[in-house]
């Protein structure tokens, strides 16, 4: 009777271990690829360490800073309700969401080893930090274009207006690598690159595949009963591992 007891609870020990292996090895399995490209705006790449599942995903809280910086600031472009003045009354709105949420978020993939999406968030962070800033006497950006040393004054003359614009070129340039490199990730996030180069009305438009992909996201976060898809790309264009790994297996 005694062995008997001893080999049931054998038998038992021995599931419930089996049992803790299968769970733990559930939660330890990769990220699958096209869950990857929506949860993280980065390309699937080997990443040292466990910070992924150690930390929360930083995306969605830089998704969000954009998204209340651009979506009332392309309004604004438009003259929605009679609004206007280069956004002067949300300057706040564009320095501390639009610039320090996104540079947080920034700094949390660059934390987790997201690469690609910690350059974009730094990027476009400071960018509206630099909006921000730009229209604040207190910096003085059109001082140096002034006889008088009057910076509005200055911010008005076409030597300013072509200093700026080199600015805005350059970052087009940075703007157009983001865009080839984006066709490894998702259509949404592609997309919303592609409008990005122009502007006035599709400065709105880009806003709304962020927001979709910003809900696809918190929608992830809850373990919602559905999911949205962003349009995997990862799996239409493959990177050179990837290739390399066909052809091996070919």
């Amino acid at each position: 009777m005694t062995d008997d007891n001893n080999s049931d609870k054998q038998d038992v020990s021995a599931v419930e271990m089996l049992r803790r292996i299968q769970t733990a090895e559930s939660v330890l399995l990769p990220i699958p690829r096209d869950a990857f490209e929506k949860l993280y705006l980065s390309p699937k790449l080997p990443a040292a360490g466990n910070l992924r599942r150690t930390f929360g995903n930083p995306t969605p809280i830089s998704l969000m800073g954009f998204l209340l910086a651009a979506t009332p600031g392309a309004m604004q472009t438009l003259g929605w309700r009679g609004s206007g003045g280069n956004g002067g009354a949300i300057l706040p709105v564009f320095i501390f969401f639009g610039g320090m949420v996104q540079i947080l978020g920034g700094l949390g993939e660059w934390i987790i080893g997201n690469t690609f999406s910690c350059a974009l968030f730094f990027t476009y962070g400071t960018f509206w930090i630099v909006q921000g800033t730009t229209q604040m006497p207190f910096f003085g950006v059109g001082t140096n274009y002034s006889a008088t040393g009057n910076t509005i004054e200055g911010a008005k003359t076409p030597e300013y207006a072509a200093t700026v614009g080199l600015y805005y070129v350059i970052l087009s340039i940075l703007t157009f690598v983001y865009l080839i490199c984006s066709i490894r990730t998702n259509f949404c996030l592609f997309l919303a690159l592609f409008l990005l180069q122009a502007a006035g009305a599709f400065n709105l438009a880009l806003c709304i595949p962020i927001w979709h992909i910003f809900i696809a996201q918190m929608l992830e976060a809850v373990d919602f009963p559905f999911e949205l898809p962003v349009g995997d790309l990862s799996t239409v264009v493959l990177g050179r591992s990837q290739r390399k790994k066909r052809e091996a297996e070919t």
